[in-house]
């Protein structure tokens, strides 16, 4: 019989399901009403909100924080210290149908380094989202996101840029808090200097 691989610092709540087999760091904490399946993934210094879902195939870096309400579904990547907002949601398949095992047909979807999907986002799957992008609150991303990006609306437009630290970037390119300074060098392009 298979267990739980976790650390021996990872704290799960009563109220959670965590199945055998599945990967837990250390630090990790799992809270009210959670359910991990077997074949997940989740790094050190993870916190998985209240009621949240964790999918086989499923791979969580270092130091996520996985807001309530929130479902990861097989398929989905997320890199190292994203966020993701109460209730936002991921898909796995381009069209559903209840009636139809569409398993062999779901879409890898990465989420990269220090992202934020907002609260009530979608993120359709099949697409990228770049390191340090924010996506706000309700926004629905249905194609790739580049580095930096500030992604607003249904579809999600980027509307502007953010910094590394979650700072909205104005004309100078600087990260004020930080001094940090952006380059654009294409319209979809920003790199740190």
């Amino acid at each position: 019989m298979e267990e739980i691989e976790a650390g021996k610092t990872t704290f799960i709540h009563e109220s959670a399901y965590v199945d055998e087999g599945c990967k837990l760091g250390e630090r990790v904490k799992v809270w009210h009403f959670s359910h991990i399946m077997g074949k997940a993934i989740i790094g050190d210094d993870c916190v998985i909100g209240q009621n949240v879902f964790i999918a086989d195939d499923v791979i969580v870096g270092i130091g996520c924080k996985i807001q309530n309400n929130v479902s990861l579904y097989a398929g989905l990547r997320l890199g190292d210290y994203v966020f993701c907002g109460p209730s936002c949601v991921f898909t796995n398949v381009i069209n559903p149908r209840a009636d139809v095992d569409r398993k062999q047909e779901f879409r890898l979807t990465k989420i990269g380094l220090g992202a934020t999907i907002g609260a009530n986002a979608t993120v359709i799957c099949g697409n990228k989202i770049g390191k340090y992008a924010f996506i706000a609150a309700g926004a629905v991303v249905t194609r790739p996101v580049a580095d930096f990006a500030l992604m607003k609306g249904m579809p999600a437009r980027r509307v502007g840029w953010i910094s590394r630290a979650g700072s909205i970037l104005k004309k100078d390119l600087i990260c004020h808090p930080t001094g940090v300074r952006y380059k654009q060098i294409a319209e979809n392009l920003l790199i740190e200097i």
